[in-house]
Formats: structure tokens, sequence, C-alpha cells
């Protein structure tokens, strides 16, 4: 199967032949998603489409290798019985950070089948980061005995805004070395078709899609990490904004007088909650912090003064949330991350925070929870935009 350019939507108007077509054919995929194998006629009747249109589109689906088909009897008599490819079409998601690059590969009916993490040198450039991603894929998939030609594409997601005029990594990341790097260089450099997004609205698809929290409307998926990011969904689809840069939460002024950010403002979320500023604090001893591992372990251990710093970084998320929850009204609010294994220790001051400053009416209406995937939620909502993607344009023939 040959993969499919999925970085550009191509344009179909609405009403003419070939928006009917793409809507018929996913009515079908998505049919097959939830049922498994179905015959044509049992197609026919869960979509409403006649058995001729059903017909016409899987034979031309499976003449892609889109499709299975089987022999199979029905009420005693012969069918075709029809199936997705499956494990035989594969996505990948790319979650590249300020220190690691992680990869998930999944078949298109969302199971993971492999996933490798590696380490990355602080300060790494762009070009080397996509050389490492591209050689832990072509591991990942060997382990998983496919090879690139059963993917149909990769989601990338970064830790910073993308602008969606140019496609390109803008001012504001974590990463200055990736800032004007676009979607086709990437590309370029994977060898693959890629779809480039943030990696906070990565998570927050991850979780509606992957997670318990499937068919929530309204989520905030908040990645705490050394940087702070932010992913809305809103009425079940990811609000990017004007042009592509919402929800940088890590840049909502907590403390008037507080340190300098990155930004060029002062006293910004980020300069009281990340994990940068965590590390910063309990570096020296006794603590002698270098990673976020190391917080994890000394607050599970009680150590106080690793506790202080995680209460008044969780206050200050808690009033962020609330900010943004006063504003939106979002149904959940969920916490990924690398630190997203302390669990209730960082949940607690957060909720404090988020209780002290959101309206009563707010706070008693938002479900506020930790992300079940840590600090996985970003790659496989990478795999999960592909496989979304490809359910909407990959079929057009």
């Amino acid at each position: 199967m040959t993969s499919g350019h999925l970085s550009e939507r191509r344009s179909v108007k609405p009403g003419s032949q070939a928006s009917l077509r793409r809507s018929n054919q996913q009515r079908i995929v998505r049919s097959l998603l939830q049922s498994g194998s179905l015959t044509q006629a049992e197609l026919s009747r869960q979509t409403g489409l006649s058995t001729a249109t059903v017909s016409n589109i899987v034979k031309a689906m499976v003449d892609r290798g889109l499709l299975a088909t089987s022999p199979t009897t029905s009420s005693g008599r012969r069918a075709l019985a029809v199936s997705l490819t499956g494990d035989d079409t594969l996505a990948a998601g790319i979650d590249i950070g300020r220190s690691h690059v992680r990869v998930v590969v999944t078949s298109i009916n969302y199971r993971v089948v492999g996933e490798r993490w590696v380490h990355l040198p602080l300060g790494h450039e762009a070009d080397l980061a996509l050389d490492v991603a591209s050689t832990v894929l072509d591991e990942v998939l060997a382990e998983c005995g496919s090879s690139r030609d059963a993917l149909i594409g990769v989601g990338l997601g970064v830790p910073g805004p993308i602008d969606r005029r140019s496609h390109a990594v803008i001012d504001g990341t974590i990463l200055p070395e990736w800032v004007g790097i676009t979607v086709d260089h990437i590309q370029e450099r994977l060898r693959m078709p890629v779809m480039l997004e943030n990696d906070a609205n990565l998570g927050a698809i991850a979780e509606i899609t992957w997670g318990p929290h499937k068919g929530v409307d309204d989520l905030v998926f908040v990645k705490v990490g050394t940087g702070i990011g932010s992913g809305l969904i809103l009425g079940g689809e990811i609000f990017p904004g004007n042009i592509g840069v919402s929800g940088e939460i890590g840049h909502l002024p907590i403390h008037e007088h507080g340190l300098i950010c990155r930004c060029g403002n002062r006293g910004c979320l980020e300069t009281v909650a990340s994990t940068a500023i965590m590390i910063e604090l309990l570096s020296r001893e006794p603590q002698n912090v270098r990673t976020t591992s190391d917080i994890i372990a000394l607050a599970q251990a009680g150590d106080k003064a690793t506790l202080h710093v995680i209460d008044d970084a969780g206050r200050a998320l808690g009033r962020a949330l609330a900010a943004i929850a006063n504003l939106v009204n979002p149904q959940m609010l969920v916490l990924g991350g690398p630190l997203a294994g302390l669990g209730e220790i960082l949940l607690e001051p957060v909720r404090k925070g988020f209780v002290r400053y959101s309206s009563p009416v707010v706070h008693d209406s938002t479900e506020l929870t930790m992300s079940s995937f840590t600090d996985r939620a970003e790659a496989l909502g990478g795999a999960a935009i592909v496989i979304q993607e490809f359910e909407a344009v990959g079929f057009e023939t």
C-alpha cells in the first residue's frame, strides 16, 4: 500500500459527487471499526446505503488494499465478509520533547503494536531529533514484523505553537532550535507523509480517542513539563484559535512581580509550575534533583521540600485552570505530562487552587483528573490524528 499526503486536506465541494463518495466511504469505515467484519448486506443495513453503492465502494477499497473480503454464509446464503486490513495498515505517532523522542505505532483499529522512548541531548537540533525519530520508527516497525510500506503516515508533536498559515513551528516553543521548521522539511527528513501538531493538542486528542474519556465533547488537557501548554477540545473538536496558537496556558500571568519568563513577560505560570523550575529549586543538596523521576521519587518518599515545591506549583496550576474553566466551562480538565505519576500528590493542590479561583457553579460541574497515559498521551494523539485523517479523506479514488 502506498501512503497518501496527509499534511494537506484535499478540497472537496459540499454536495459534489466526490463529497458524497467520501461521506459514503466514511460510513462504511466507521461501521467496520465499530462492528468488525460485516457482510455487504449488513453494511448496507447499518449505513443505509444501497447494496450496489456498498459493493462499488468495497471493490474500490479492496483494490487499494484498504479492505479485505472473504467468503462466508449469511442466513444460509453465500456472502462476502468485509473487514479493515487492520494490523496490516499502520499509523505512527512521534512526540518530540526537550530531551526525548517517543514513537508509537498502532493499527488503524487503534491497537498499539509497538512503542519506544529514547533520550535526546538538551539543545538538540531539529534534524538530529528527526534522524533519531526516523531510526527509532524503523526499529519499532521491524520489531512488529512490518515496514514503512504499511504506514499511512506520521502524526508528530512538538512542545510549541504551530502557525497554521505556514505549517511551521514559531517562536514560543521550548525548543528554540525548531523555530521555522516546517512540515515539508519534516516530511523530507522522515521520508513519510506527516501531520504536524502542538503536543498538548495531541494529548487532548488522545484523551477523547484512546482513554476513559471517549465521547467527552468539552475537555481541556494540560501538559506540565519543561513548558506548560493546553489542548482545548470544544464541541468534540480541537479549538486551534485564529492562527493555531490557542492554549498557551504557560504564559498566563500568575505573579505580577515574579521571575522573568522566557517569553519576556514576568510571573508567567511556567516560572512557578513547570518541571524546569521545580528541578532548579530542588537541584541543591540534599534533594539533588536532576530529573522529573527524581521529583516523583522524593515526593512519594515524603520529602518535605519537594512536597512544598509541588504544593506551590499545584496551586498556581489550579488558579490558571480556573481562569480557563471560567471562560470555556469544560466538562473535564485533565493533567498530563511527566509528573502525571504523582497522582493525588499533585492533584490535591491543583484542586485547591482551582476551587479557590473558579466560580462555584464551574468547579461543582467540572471534573478534574490526572491523565491515565502519563507521558504517552502526545504520541498516542499523533497516531490518532493520522487514523482520523485516513478515515476522512484517505479513501478517495
